[in-house]
């Protein structure tokens, strides 16, 4: 077991595959950046309320209510008018639960996210099982391993049993609304040589505020949003389709290959057909290069 932080260690298990980590902070905070993970996000919020943006939505999260984040889903959090906050978050590879708890497919049906608002029995078993997670991984008794991965099946457990509740029943700050608006739009126009100045016209705010709400709500600048809706749909073209790079470069909005090249590559660490191929070799079983990136 790795841990690392020592004001708020994280507890890694199963060579890595599994982290575990209390935090409680008061005072405003964010990440600076949007960013990723490889392996499956898993957030509890013991008290307060934060902020995430994720799969194009700014989401409210608050005391009580636990989200899930896809791999490689690009999602950044912040404070609320509530400072403070005390959370437990995991990170794992779904390898590590029993077989019918895998499939990504009955806990995100194809979205980037899942919130679960649970009841204060519900909240109560699952911070228990969390925190005994902690405590196993703190004391490192014979087969603690083994223990904090049994714990961490009997919660998946516990959500796949919980009675799906509305998302809509609560009121968002306007604010929250906008962006997940201009976020959407993003999206749907990626494909249009979309600028901050067009886009603040079309929702009748300066271009300015705009840039300043849209980033210290998503962790992206409006042109990296932009850049990044592009690669996203670039690379699914790319392992999807027989289309030509080229063909790929013009659908998703870029007007030079060479650009585009140079994007990707910035992006993610390869130039497009290199993604392609490694992509095929992963897909057929066969061994990759031996760069050590992650295809993400």
């Amino acid at each position: 077991m790795e841990i690392v932080n020592a004001s708020h260690p994280k507890f890694h298990v199963a060579n890595e595959q599994f982290s575990i980590q209390h935090m409680k902070r008061a005072g405003m905070t964010s990440m600076p950046r949007a960013h990723s993970h490889p392996f499956i996000e898993l957030y509890y919020l013991r008290e307060g309320e934060r902020i995430y943006f994720v799969d194009s939505q700014v989401v409210t999260l608050q005391k009580g209510e636990l989200i899930l984040i896809q791999s490689d889903e690009m999602h950044a959090t912040a404070s609320s008018e509530i400072a403070e906050f005390e959370r437990i978050l995991v990170n794992y590879n779904p390898a590590l639960l029993p077989t019918p708890l895998q499939d990504d497919r009955q806990w995100f049906n194809q979205r980037g996210f899942h919130l679960f608002r649970l009841m204060l029995r519900e909240q109560n078993e699952a911070e228990t099982l969390l925190l005994r997670m902690l405590e196993e991984c703190k004391e490192c008794r014979p087969f603690y391993e083994t223990s904090v991965l049994t714990l961490f099946a009997e919660l998946m457990i516990l959500l796949q049993r919980i009675e799906p509740r509305t998302q809509s029943d609560r009121t968002k700050h306007p604010l929250h609304h906008l962006v997940t608006d201009v976020a959407t739009y993003i999206r749907e126009h990626y494909q249009k040589p979309l600028t901050l100045e067009e886009t603040a016209r079309q929702f009748f705010i300066s271009p300015s505020y705009l840039s300043r709400i849209f980033y210290r709500l998503t962790g992206f600048h409006f042109r990296e949003y932009v850049v990044h809706i592009r690669i996203l749909q670039a690379k699914r073209l790319i392992t999807q389709s027989n289309s030509k790079i080229q063909e790929i470069a013009s659908i998703v909005g870029f007007e030079y290959l060479s650009h585009f090249n140079k994007t990707f590559k910035r992006v993610t660490g390869y130039n497009p057909s290199h993604y392609r191929k490694e992509i095929k070799f992963r897909q057929g079983g066969k061994p990759v290069s031996n760069q050590s990136r992650t295809l993400s």
